[in-house]
């Protein structure tokens, strides 16, 4: 079923009662941000927090799977017959030392808070809604693994929100990177460092060679590109020539064709150490590659209009520098990625200022505005027959398996 936006009575009365539908379930939604923070999980150790988000959306009629697109620590959560597919987004996995610096707690609970306000409005909005339980976003590319195995083909529009300290800013100011993981590996051969140095191959000093060639190469690659690296093996005794160096690598930069121009510059690097040095070399992906984020315009504007109506204002501050693996789901689906406020507070990302204010008062009224928001901006959708009409014609036109890829660097 679909209705016009020149139903103005109809259009404000549904948002209304998704407004009422998360101001219902308040203490439920930040109990659930304030579980999953207390209890931080690494990437695809996400046991608790996937089990909380799944029996949450059970109890509340969903038809919901675990471990779905063969990802153990994955949900699918659906609710509702329409023929238009929103997918939304809830990330729950923490940071290594640092817990939940990054406020997945929050992405998680509103997420689910959105689901569940659309739920009672499916059927008047001719709406499907598919939350996805989407693990190990810091590390490993949950959304990845679970793109390949076709999660998103039967989505028409996807969409999530990040919280951040500081102001709100315009969905479509945040900007994120294409971004590779992978380690190389030298092989040398091990000799007595005093005895016999001579018959050794020195790994480790190809692996130090290797970053000072990256230490120069940074001064000719484009501004806003990043690179890092560092040893994780270099050696194990002083008088033991290592034979087995290992390097982690990571690649940033918001231009694909200028990201894979980078990734060949540095592999040169590492390949003038083996020369160098006499060892054998090799390199192997870690994790998933990220796609820079792709926001679709049309529901940027929505987001930002709700924002406002919200009482929220927007203030002209672009974000970007980091990457998410939202960025993947939307080169291939129309989505978006915006941000909302811990207002009041400070402290960067990943870091444990962000930790602690991830679960202040201020980030308990991002969960509701956020659940709030993203409700309204897919009542929007679903009810805008121009929007509505266009995202279903863009699916029918996508060749069968076309959101099923990975980024190659």
């Amino acid at each position: 079923m679909s209705l016009t936006t020149t139903d103005a009575v109809t259009v404000t009365e549904l948002k209304d009662r998704a407004a009422l539908g998360v101001d219902a379930r308040r203490d439920e939604l930040i109990g659930l941000s304030h579980a999953i923070h207390e209890n931080p999980e690494l990437s695809w150790e996400e046991h608790d927090a996937a089990a909380l988000v799944a029996r949450t959306l059970q109890d509340a009629g969903f038809e919901v799977e675990v471990g779905a697109y063969g990802v153990e620590t994955a949900i699918e959560a659906v609710y509702g017959t329409g023929d238009l597919t929103v997918a939304i987004c809830a990330e729950y996995d923490a940071l290594p030392g640092i817990g939940h610096g990054c406020g997945h707690n929050v992405i998680a609970a509103s997420g689910v808070g959105a689901a569940l306000a659309l739920a009672p409005l499916a059927d008047d909005a001719g709406l499907r809604i598919k939350l996805l339980g989407t693990p190990a976003e810091e590390h490993g590319g949950g959304k990845v693994a679970m793109l390949l195995e076709g999660a998103w083909e039967d989505v028409d529009f996807s969409l999530m929100v990040h919280g951040m300290t500081g102001r709100d800013i315009s969905a479509t100011s945040f900007r994120s990177t294409a971004v590779d993981r992978f380690e190389v590996v030298f092989h040398g051969r091990t000799a007595h460092a005093a005895g016999m140095p001579e018959q050794g191959l020195n790994a480790g000093s190809a692996a130090a060679i290797a970053q000072t060639s990256i230490a120069f190469l940074r001064q000719h690659l484009p501004k806003e590109t990043n690179l890092n690296a560092f040893v994780s093996l270099g050696g194990e005794a002083t008088n033991i020539i290592p034979d087995r160096a290992v390097v982690q690598v990571e690649l940033r930069a918001y231009d694909i064709d200028m990201w894979r121009d980078m990734k060949g510059r540095v592999l040169a690097c590492f390949e003038g150490a083996a020369i160098a040095t006499g060892c054998r070399w090799e390199w192997a992906p870690t994790e998933h590659p990220y796609a820079p984020m792709k926001h679709d315009p049309a529901l940027g504007q929505l987001w930002d209009a709700n924002l406002l109506a919200r009482g929220r204002t927007i203030a002209p501050a672009p974000l970007g520098g980091g990457s998410t693996d939202m960025g993947n789901v939307s080169q291939v689906v129309p989505a978006i990625h915006p941000t909302i406020a811990f207002l009041g507070q400070s402290g960067p990302a990943h870091n444990p200022e962000f930790t602690a204010a991830a679960a202040t008062p201020a980030a308990d009224e991002a969960v509701i505005d956020a659940a709030t928001i993203l409700a309204w901006t897919v009542l929007d959708v679903a009810l805008d027959d121009a929007l509505r009409a266009d995202l279903l014609h863009r699916t029918a036109e996508r060749p069968a398996g076309a959101t099923r890829i990975t980024l190659e660097a």
